[in-house]
């Protein structure tokens, strides 16, 4: 939780090129590797689509948009002056508070004087006559650059539907993700939301307080556990800082990068009472206790989870009066906790208001969208807004967005067809001088844990290089397929992958995203294995990597 200090590194020979470094995206990730650059008096630039900083604090202004990480876990750690001014006015902070965090540390660090904003890139080529990047902008503009750092979000390229008629819509209509920043009233409207996954089940309950009537379309449940929100007092937050080690330190050894650790007693060596009275607990506490303060089994073992499902259901079937409405709000095509639990402020007790209507849409799948508002197998429907709440081309949406080329003009999302190959999650071989903070790959964790993780690899990694005076690195192609091996061995054992889940690939909007054709999109082996494995390529100068 130390300041960085300043270096002064010698990197003059870059001075032909635009920019020694180039980072793309300004969210969370973007501004602490440009902070860690700016202190190196590294020449280097942020590029982000947007009109600001934040990434995805930036443009997910949906109501009820909010993390699920405590906050003081998801702030960052590096500096104590932050720590210390910051005062987190909630446990689980809603969108425009995390914004403000977030522009309260770039105006802290001055960290605005480094970033181009409406800058969005169309393509980038590897020059391997003189070892450096050519980046393309869509506004025609072209950037060079010794070494490109992608910071673009896991979570940053929406995914549509593919209806018939979606433009014919005359009402507004907009994913979620997309909310207009200028919000529109709701009041009195009919609305249908689109989905039924993490963001549609933060937006219905806030939505269904002010609309005439409120329709959610629904193809497959999803778990879900209370998020059991509260104030931060100003005693409470001066005790959190007190013990700012103390939970950072627990993030680190904890598999999610969580203030939650596992149960370390075994499913089976306590009796079944045990069991409900843990999570009876776990669930009327605020945060992911339900899920990562339980047995490590429930997440392996199919009897475990099927045990904890039961429990889950139970809690379900008491806030939903219908009991018929209550089966159709229970998962039945996967365990609890096998894919990422969204966490919720009452979403179950919305669908015992009279305003709202739950449609099973694949038993009466949508069939078109109209002029009015859409058509299923056997009925129509009339809104004046439709929200797209369907979901995200997660991990490598945004790479393929851009036109990667790397040696020999391999594009990456041919590489990348049937799913991320990576080293370590932060290279890709046959694209030197690329380097990837919160990749495709890197530990599936509580984020701005694991972005810092990266940043302070990445960081250390390029001042090796400019020590040695080197100008190129490439990936060894052994060193990549051992690593995505790895990856995969992480996945064996592990009831996840068996999910319709983001962590699989699994999109029914994007084609070659099928269920039953994993996409290794992240490292299960916890943050602290995927931090030892690091260490330990650092520590022997970076063994799988070839420089000149």
């Amino acid at each position: 939780m130390t300041e960085q200090k300043i270096a002064s590194i010698n990197v003059n020979n870059d001075e032909h090129l635009d920019y020694q470094v180039v980072i793309i995206g300004a969210g969370l990730s973007g501004m602490y590797q440009i902070k860690r650059l700016a202190d190196l008096g590294v020449r280097a630039t942020v590029l982000d689509t947007n009109a600001d900083l934040g990434g995805t604090w930036y443009n997910n202004r949906y109501p009820g948009a909010r993390f699920d990480s405590e906050s003081y876990t998801y702030g960052y750690s590096f500096s104590r002056e932050v720590l210390d001014e910051w005062h987190w006015a909630e446990k689980f902070s809603p969108q425009a508070h995390t914004l403000s965090y977030l522009n309260f540390v770039a105006d802290k660090f001055d960290l605005r004087q480094h970033m181009q904003f409406g800058c969005r890139v169309d393509a980038m080529v590897f020059d391997e006559d003189a070892d450096h990047w050519a980046i393309r902008l869509e506004d025609g503009r072209e950037i060079t650059t010794r070494f490109v750092i992608t910071a673009m979000g896991t979570l940053s390229t929406p995914s549509l539907p593919k209806f018939e008629g979606m433009a014919s819509f005359k009402g507004a209509s907009f994913h979620a993700a997309n909310w207009p920043h200028e919000p529109p009233d709701l009041t009195g409207k009919r609305v249908a939301v689109i989905g039924a996954g993490a963001t549609a089940i933060q937006i219905i309950p806030e939505v269904a307080k002010v609309v005439d009537q409120l329709t959610v379309f629904q193809r497959r449940p999803n778990w879900a556990a209370p998020l059991n929100n509260e104030p931060i007092s100003e005693s409470e937050m001066a005790a959190i800082r007190e013990r700012y080690d103390e939970i950072f330190a627990t993030c680190a050894r904890s598999p999610g990068g969580f203030e939650h650790e596992f149960d370390s007693r075994s499913f089976y060596d306590v009796s079944p009472e045990q069991r409900r009275e843990l999570w009876d607990r776990l669930y009327d506490e605020p945060g992911f206790g339900i899920w990562l303060e339980n047995f490590p089994e429930i997440f392996t073992d199919e009897k475990a989870n099927a045990e904890i499902s039961d429990y889950i259901a139970d809690r379900i079937r008491r806030r939903v009066n219908d009991p018929e409405l209550a089966e159709r709000l229970i998962p039945k095509d996967h365990g609890f906790g096998v894919q990422r639990l969204p966490l919720e402020t009452g979403y179950f007790e919305t669908y015992n208001r009279s305003n709202v209507e739950l449609v099973n849409a694949t038993e009466t799948p949508i069939a078109r969208i109209t002029p009015t508002g859409l058509q299923t197998s056997d009925r129509s429907f009339e809104f004046d807004v439709m929200v797209y709440a369907t979901g995200f081309d997660s991990f490598t949406g945004a790479f393929d967005q851009i036109n990667i080329q790397g040696v020999g003009g391999e594009r990456l999302r041919e590489k990348w067809a049937d799913g991320p190959i990576t080293y370590l999650g932060v290279m890709i071989g046959g694209f030197p001088n690329l380097l990837m903070v919160m990749g495709p790959q890197t530990a599936a964790a509580n984020f701005p844990r694991s972005a810092e993780q990266s940043v302070d690899w990445v960081t250390p990694f390029l001042e090796y290089m400019w020590t040695h005076g080197y100008q190129r690195f490439d990936v060894e192609e052994a060193a990549e397929a051992a690593w995505f091996e790895h990856v995969k061995q992480m996945y064996e054992g592990a009831l996840l992958r068996k999910a319709k889940s983001f962590f699989t690939g699994y999109n029914s909007n994007i084609e070659g995203h099928e269920y039953g054709k994993i996409r290794y999109n992240i490292y299960n082996g916890g943050v602290p294995r995927y931090a030892m494995m690091l260490s330990e390529v650092a520590d022997n100068n970076y063994e799988g990597i070839q420089f000149r």
